[in-house]
């Protein structure tokens, strides 16, 4: 689990999260002109925004898919081929032979996966970013600095009050850093729930007023349709005291875990379908992780903060609509002529490589017959060779078989001995 804390992602993500951030701050200062200030609406057009601009890879990706498809029947004949064989010069064989399928349609085995790294670090920055919103969206984190200033005005050991004040009111210091810092600062006001801010300002009755203010702006960006986003659902559904306490943020995890559901079973349309054991072994794989991840995903929005549930849920009902268009787009692609192109652009960087250029495939179907042709000739020869040793041995026991004798006695081995010299000597 990452430490989560306002202070901004280093290293790889800290440039997506950065870039990202100036994105949700963009986006909310748009909403603004309109009048509105609401985190729940920023979060969904700033998950739309996302999606578009990733786009690009996606379709990438499920391009590569949908040929996998195609070359599944060739790769899946190679595979049995070399089935059982695990010596270095089998394993180097069969990995030539796949290679150069890969090769015959523009691709590589890796081409598929490259989508996926790059995806990678901007998804993680994501939820950095939805997770530590007031770290990156200025326009929402002046309001918490207002009151990390005022508090900063009174002196005093103000580290020790807040840390009092989280441990008589369940505030979670998980995701909170140094409260000596205002970022730190920041952290801790952004985890309070509208409850929490009303008891903060008995705290500090001194500056009760700009708490007042400030609280109320911040509680009205954070509420959506009744919910407040920095709370978990959990929390406002079993509130301190007990009980339980209706809440929509119950429909948080539910819509997140439906919507997950239906987007999984619509990315496995243009997934490679594998045959024999192995694809039994793929597809109840398959329904497995359809079944686990939306249960998992209503796990933690009941336990994430409803600003991630938003998301999540967001990202999932985009996917679904995105994925209905490319499935579409997938079903109109001219395969022949996708694979030319890929074949093209292979043989682009293959001249930059001093390399030959790969023929263009024309017919799938007609290089699967060619490799179940060679497989159908060594494995008939193999069963020429069986049959023809079978044959002699019976032959061979027929001749020097004695009904008169016991097979395991002297006299029998000796006349085997006999009959053997006979048939060499002729």
């Amino acid at each position: 689990m990452e430490f989560l804390v306002l202070t901004k992602v280093g290293g790889v993500l800290g440039p997506f999260a950065t870039v990202l951030g100036v994105v949700m701050d963009w986006l909310f200062n748009l909403t603004k002109t309109f009048g509105i200030q609401n985190i729940g609406l920023c979060i969904i057009l700033f998950t739309l925004v996302t999606k578009l601009l990733m786009f690009p890879l996606t379709l990438k990706q499920q391009k590569s898919s949908k040929l996998m498809n195609v070359m599944q029947p060739e790769l899946s004949v190679i595979k049995e081929k070399y089935k059982g064989k695990t010596d270095q010069e089998s394993m180097r064989k069969q990995n030539v032979e796949m290679q150069a399928v890969y090769e015959k349609y523009g691709t590589s085995m890796t081409g598929g996966c490259v989508q996926l790294v790059i995806q990678m670090p901007i998804l993680f920055a994501l939820y950095q970013v939805i997770y530590h919103i007031p770290a990156y969206v200025q326009s929402v984190k002046v309001l918490y600095e207002n009151v990390v200033n005022s508090i900063y005005s009174l002196g005093g050991d103000h580290v020790a009050q807040l840390t009092q004040f989280a441990a008589d009111h369940k505030v979670s210091m998980a995701r909170i850093g140094d409260l000596n810092t205002s970022n730190g600062m920041v952290d801790f006001l952004y985890q309070l729930n509208p409850t929490q801010w009303k008891l903060l300002q008995d705290l500090f009755p001194t500056i009760q007023n700009t708490i007042a203010t400030n609280g109320a702006q911040i509680e009205n960006m954070n509420t959506f349709f009744g919910v407040n986003l920095a709370s978990t659902p959990y929390s406002m559904l079993f509130p301190v005291g007990g009980g339980f306490h209706f809440s929509l943020a119950i429909l948080i995890p539910i819509f997140a875990g439906v919507s997950q559901w239906f987007s999984a079973k619509l990315m496995t349309v243009n997934q490679p379908q594998k045959t024999g054991d192995e694809g039994g072994a793929m597809a109840q794989s398959m329904k497995s992780m359809n079944t686990v991840m939306p249960l998992m995903s209503v796990f933690f929005c009941f336990t994430f903060a409803s600003g991630i549930g938003i998301y999540w849920i967001s990202s999932s009902v985009f996917q679904v609509i995105q994925q209905v268009l490319v499935n579409r787009h997938l079903n109109r692609i001219d395969m022949d002529e996708m694979i030319k192109m890929n074949v093209e652009k292979a043989n682009k960087k293959r001249a930059k490589k001093g390399l030959p250029p790969q023929r263009v495939s024309q017919n799938a179907v007609a290089n699967l017959k060619n490799l179940q042709s060679s497989n159908e000739k060594q494995e008939e020869e193999i069963r020429i060779k069986t049959e023809k040793t079978k044959e002699q041995i019976k032959d061979s026991n027929e001749y020097y078989k004695d009904e008169n004798l016991n097979p395991n006695s002297i006299a029998a081995k000796a006349r085997m001995v006999k009959k053997y010299n006979d048939k060499h000597s002729k």
